[in-house]
């Protein structure tokens, strides 16, 4: 007998990246982002890399937008990294306010789940502000 799929439960950080797509305002939902774990991708070639097994340093991939604009995904969940990045097998998890309190201070946007219907970019500015809680 097989068993029927079952679509994966939205995590918390889903939920609230669906909230702050309804409401950019969302207090709880911000404050549940800022408390959620994210995956930040390891490029396959980032193996001898310094920083990549520190537990402290988190080597930031970076990838263009259409137009130019520098961006660091991270995503909620496994299946949301596949979704943008098939070829990427490794990544760290990363509490999304640890990420946001050291964030630097050039232009350089976060994009949450970026390819998903719930996705969020933020700023730089936006993400010193609202998710380093």
């Amino acid at each position: 007998m097989e068993t029927p799929a079952h679509d994966a439960l939205p995590t918390p950080a889903q939920q609230a990246l669906d909230a702050l797509a309804v409401n950019a305002e969302d207090q709880a939902a911000l404050e549940t982002l800022a408390h959620s774990d994210v995956l930040v991708p390891v490029p396959d070639g980032a193996v001898d890399m310094e920083g990549v097994s520190d537990a402290a340093t988190v080597a930031l991939p970076v990838i263009e937008q259409p137009g130019g604009e520098p961006v660091v995904p991270v995503f909620t969940s496994e299946e949301e990294m596949a979704g943008l990045l098939p070829t990427v097998s490794r990544y760290r998890l990363v509490p999304l306010a640890a990420l946001a309190s050291q964030w630097p201070e050039d232009d350089l946007s976060l994009a949450i789940d970026g390819s998903s219907e719930h996705g969020l970019t933020l700023t730089s500015q936006g993400v010193r502000t609202l998710l380093a809680r």
